[in-house]
């Protein structure tokens, strides 16, 4: 006798499911793609007064922006709110979390004229890890649908001169898709850089996706040495933000000046057009002495010969040699 095996009813579901046609693929261009831009710079060097502007006018243009700081000193937003004191993610995290409380959207992010902001914040000065600080940050973002939002670009601002790697979190993740720098004419600011350069490029050598989209020169007097280093790395640049005293008191008095029909409007216009545009690549970082040839030697120190001390320099005195106590065998 035949026995005809039983097929049973999650098999035959399943059998079903499977036979069914997948939708084709949509053709139609994607409605929304947010541009995720971490950017970098060493301490001073105008990164906060960049971005404020920046997204600002990215604002006034219609898209929708979300700015982070990410500098333990939390100034990231305060030329955006003229001066005000964001509360920080952090702080506001520590607070809730001793009242039995849930951090909500509206206790950390806040808006002017269409640009979306918060701070994430650091710990106070010897009470904790900056680094730890901003991953701590980033794991309340996640827990508030961080990867849920809806904005065109979103804006991180990183501290570029520490190399902790909690700063280090967007270009070692892909956490962002693209890097853009904030330097200017002089040795430091190129120095960081450079070494944001050299992390982007070691990540990429380990299968990372993200690229550094180009330089911003800011306080430009135009003697070259930023726009020699980005040609020698292979990167754009941006915009040049001139060294010009308009701007500078300004931005020391908490005004945007990114303003589409103010002075500076056109600069931070084309700015906003760029950082949109501009596709990441990978960078060629400089060794120390191709940094430090972008400078002349009066800058630099580089034709000073070094000398190697001895031990009679060391000690102030005549050294005797002793022979070694040390044991050493032969190779077996």
């Amino acid at each position: 006798m035949n026995v005809v095996p039983q097929i049973n009813l999650q098999d035959a579901q399943l059998r079903a499911e499977a036979a069914i046609e997948p939708d084709a693929p949509l053709t139609t261009p994607v409605t929304k793609e947010t541009q995720i831009i971490a950017i970098y710079g060493k301490g001073g060097i105008g990164k906060s007064f960049t971005l404020s502007n920046l997204s600002y006018m990215m604002a006034q243009q219609g898209k929708k922006v979300l700015l982070i700081g990410c500098d333990p000193k939390s100034d990231t937003t305060s030329l955006l709110f003229g001066g005000k004191a964001c509360p920080t993610i952090i702080e506001t995290s520590s607070k809730k979390k001793l009242a039995g409380e849930e951090v909500q959207i509206g206790d950390v992010c806040f808006k002017r004229d269409g640009v979306f902001a918060m701070e994430l914040g650091g710990p106070e000065v010897g009470r904790g890890c900056g680094g730890r600080g901003i991953i701590h940050g980033f794991e309340t973002l996640e827990k508030l649908g961080f990867h849920e939002w809806g904005f065109d670009y979103v804006l991180l601002d990183f501290l570029g001169d520490v190399v902790c790697g909690g700063f280090g979190l967007p270009i070692a993740r892909d956490m962002c898709q693209k890097v853009i720098i904030v330097g200017s004419n002089d040795l430091q600011s190129l120095y960081v850089a450079n070494n944001v350069c050299s992390a982007v490029e070691y990540f990429r050598k380990l299968g990372g996706n993200v690229g550094v989209a180009g330089l911003v020169i800011n306080k430009d007097d135009g003697t070259g040495e930023a726009q020699a280093f980005a040609e020698a790395a292979g990167i754009p640049v941006l915009a040049a933000i001139p060294a010009d005293d308009d701007i500078r008191r300004k931005s020391a008095n908490y005004e945007i000046i990114g303003l589409p029909d103010g002075e500076w409007g056109p600069l931070f216009a084309e700015l906003a057009a760029n950082v949109a545009t501009a596709p990441p690549v990978r960078p060629k970082p400089l060794t120390q002495d191709g940094l430090l040839g972008l400078f002349s030697s009066d800058v630099t120190g580089r034709d000073v010969v070094l000398l190697p001390a001895t031990m009679e320099d060391m000690c102030g005195a005549a050294v005797l040699n002793k022979p070694s106590l040390e044991v050493i065998y032969d190779a077996v």
